[in-house]
């Protein structure tokens, strides 16, 4: 089981985005530092709480910086790029990484940018299928390229001019293409069907119950067989809202802190998508209803916090029930104490993260 760390990254309005962007750099050196195996951070480009604009931009950062996490895109929502563009860029990063790339793609999630792209009418999981394919293809081909589409057309022809090295758009370093990964968060997902139906790797939200999570795979699944695929759960990935303290107590008072940064991410997201009319996703139930729902009911459904022996006892007990994956990704949650969610990664990575590999293991050979 990889372990990984997973930003949007979501920040309170209190820090300046230079605060935001030190922070977010510092949480993913520390991240590499203790052995994490890999660091996924997602953009948006019209709110100051998720403010990093582009992924790869902020990634190439941490090329030098770091040894063996591999950097991931978490997700680039394709509606909002153009193809050629992407498939350059991305190759490049593949290149200078020294392959240390995963593509996490995702057709956007945040109204305002909706708005700013003009994607809020647009079919944006075809506008995602068809700019991967266009990459792919790009990819898989040399110049004169001439790729018509529904939304992008990618066409060199004229122009080019073999002998002098003009007219190629790059390939990336890995052999065919960096690994495609995207995210799920609706029951029952058509993303993750679509993921299992095109071989993509799959991301399970941290905001989802174990319920929500388990119709994830079942969705992949289904996509998966009906493409002749055989489902393979290493590649799937589930993020979780993790808290490793010393004690139970430490878990405790921290909670129940005022405005505490796992608090402030969940009334964040509970109130956007309340206002969005998409609190389903938060259902703890599959026969509850949105109305009853509580903010508090979500996030004790959702969030693990404790000592390490609880966090173990409390990820077997979530395998059993949503079943066996191949990655589990800690949630990012504003670092309001810094030394705690510090000590909470190294606690994950020295004292739970073993024992539920073993148990994993152990869950995926059978």
């Amino acid at each position: 089981m990889k372990l990984g760390f997973f930003m949007m990254p979501l920040h309170s309005l209190k820090l300046s985005y230079k605060e935001m962007y030190d922070q977010d750099v510092e949480a993913a050196l520390h991240a590499d530092r203790l052995g994490f195996d890999e660091f996924w951070i997602g953009e948006h480009s019209s709110a100051k709480v998720e403010p990093v604009s582009n992924t790869l931009q902020f990634l190439s950062l941490l090329i030098p910086q770091t040894r063996n996490i591999k950097l991931c895109t978490g997700v680039m929502n394709l509606p909002q790029h153009h193809p050629a563009r992407v498939a350059a860029d991305a190759a490049m990063f593949d290149h200078m990484s020294n392959g240390r790339f995963i593509m996490g793609i995702g057709p956007g999630g945040l109204a305002s940018d909706f708005e700013l792209f003009g994607t809020a009418e647009k079919n944006r999981q075809e506008m995602m299928v068809e700019a991967v394919e266009i990459i792919e293809r790009i990819w898989s081909s040399d110049p004169p390229y001439d790729i018509p589409g529904k939304y992008w057309t990618v066409r060199i022809r004229e122009s080019v001019q073999d002998d002098m090295g003009i007219g190629p758009i790059p390939k990336p370093f890995q052999n065919p293409f960096p690994t495609f990964c995207t995210s799920a968060m609706s029951p029952h997902s058509g993303t993750a069907r679509l993921a299992g139906q095109r071989g993509w790797h799959l991301i399970s939200a941290n905001f989802n119950a174990p319920w929500v999570v388990r119709s994830h795979w079942e969705a992949y699944a289904a996509g998966a067989e009906a493409a002749g695929r055989r489902p393979d759960p290493a590649t799937w990935r589930i993020a979780r809202s993790i808290l490793v303290t010393e004690s139970e107590a430490e878990a405790r008072d921290y909670l129940a802190e005022e405005g505490n940064a796992i608090w402030a991410y969940y009334n964040y997201l509970f109130t956007q998508l309340g206002r969005a009319g998409a609190r389903r996703i938060f259902l703890t139930r599959e026969d509850s209803g949105e109305a009853d729902l509580t903010l508090q009911e979500v996030m004790d459904s959702m969030v693990m916090a404790g000592p390490a022996s609880q966090i173990v006892d409390r990820l077997v007990a979530f395998i059993d029930e949503v079943g066996p994956f191949g990655g589990l990704l800690a949630a990012f949650h504003e670092w309001d104490r810094k030394a705690l969610w510090q000590g909470s990664m190294r606690r994950l990575v020295e004292d739970v993260a073993p024992k539920v590999r073993a148990y994993c293991r152990t869950k995926l050979a059978a």
